[in-house]
């Protein structure tokens, strides 16, 4: 069985890391190749970590708007590797992919993530993923509430579609790194005196919400005086969050250092980590803080009420309101004990219903349906350096 990932990775992220983990999971009678196209040459980030853990890496040389030429190349790769399955990641993916799919006559699967509506572009975009998800053999949803969503707005029929989670990777915080928790707290200037942490980390965009965690954030400073907020990453509203930041007087207590590539390194060493978006699919961010032992408070959307357990393993509050999410923060902050209790409940929950081997079990299944009794492949699989040559 020979599968295909195609994606158009610009850095090495929660759906990268995902793709990696199914692929170091599933039998080795599962042969996975990673395919990106160029992204402006961005994809290589992803494509050098991939090759490092031993997989096939494949760089396409075209790209949009080119889609003749990508679809043509696309085509030569899949057959020169000997493609049963084509999954496809985003709406460039499943657009191109599954024209190509079609040419070497193979099943093409698209993973759904969500949408974010972020501006107008990205908009048209997911109006595009939205109608090609209804023309491909399968999709994959991350989560119920992403089905939903793809069930309502693509009219794809529930026999096409099943929902395969996100993993959680608990061999990353099998051991909290002895300084994470210093790591974090050097973040912040030593006059300010901060000794608990809350972290998020995502996109600086408007669906993230993190203008809403701002305004709690000065709601929890006034009253303790020991509690920091670090967020990571970076976006178009960054200017915006500085000011609102100035605005309050939180400069200092709330820091904004960038994009990181070593959260797994600072996670452990967290008080509490916070996701207040408007949307999501099946965030990444709370998987690891469940699996690093940190409780978290989060916006009821997406796929977030299936990671979170509401009062067990964290909160989960409405989006768009700053109260409650700055009353969680205040009650878990205050309180080392619940903190614990919520951390080991967390981990315990992402033990029993979020790993790798179960996603792995899930795709196998999928993979035994898509693909005919003889292999649609023709010929022998060659190389991605053959196929480049």
């Amino acid at each position: 069985m020979n599968l295909v990932h195609l994606t158009s990775s610009t850095f090495f992220g929660g759906p990268e890391r995902q793709m990696l983990g199914l692929a170091e999971t599933l039998p080795e009678s599962v042969r996975t190749t990673f395919v990106s196209f160029a992204e402006g040459g961005r994809c290589g980030a992803f494509l050098a970590e991939v090759r490092r853990h031993g997989f096939e890496a494949v760089g396409l040389r075209n790209d949009f708007p080119r889609v003749i030429a990508t679809v043509r190349e696309l085509t030569a790769v899949l057959r020169a590797v000997g493609c049963d399955v084509l999954l496809c990641h985003g709406y460039k993916a499943d657009v191109l992919g599954r024209v190509a799919a079609r040419r070497v006559g193979i099943p093409a699967a698209a993973v759904s993530r969500g949408w974010t509506g972020e501006n107008r572009k990205v908009r048209a975009y997911e109006w595009l993923d939205r109608r090609a998800l209804a023309l491909m053999d399968h999709v994959v949803c991350v989560s119920d509430g992403q089905a939903e969503k793809v069930r309502r707005w693509c009219k794809v029929p529930a026999r096409d579609l099943t929902v395969i989670r996100n993993s959680a990777r608990l061999g990353a915080f099998a051991t909290a790194p002895h300084d994470a928790r210093a790591k974090l707290l050097g973040f912040f200037p030593a006059d300010r005196a901060v000794s608990r942490v809350v972290l998020a980390a995502g996109r600086l965009s408007p669906e993230k919400g993190f203008a809403y965690l701002i305004e709690a954030a000065a709601s929890v400073f006034r009253d303790d005086p020991g509690a920091g907020v670090v967020l990571f990453g970076e976006g178009v509203m960054r200017p915006d969050l500085e000011r609102r930041i100035a605005d309050l007087g939180l400069a200092g207590r709330f820091v904004m250092p960038g994009f990181r590539t070593d959260l797994d390194s600072l996670t452990p060493g967290a008080d509490v980590m916070v996701l207040p978006s408007f949307t999501e699919g099946l965030p990444n961010v709370l998987l690891e803080a469940s699996a690093a032992g940190v409780p978290v408070v989060a916006t009821a959307v997406g796929g977030s009420p299936e990671v979170v357990a509401d009062r067990v393993s964290g909160y989960l509050i409405p989006p768009g309101q700053s109260a409650p999410l700055a009353a969680k923060l205040a009650e878990l902050l205050r309180d080392a004990a619940l903190r614990k209790q919520m951390g080991e409940a967390g981990r315990a929950r992402m033990r029993t219903m979020f790993t790798f081997e179960a996603q792995a079990a899930a795709y196998l299944k999928l993979l035994a349906r898509l693909v005919p009794a003889s292999p649609a492949g023709e010929g022998q699989p060659v190389s991605p350096a053959e196929v480049a040559a």
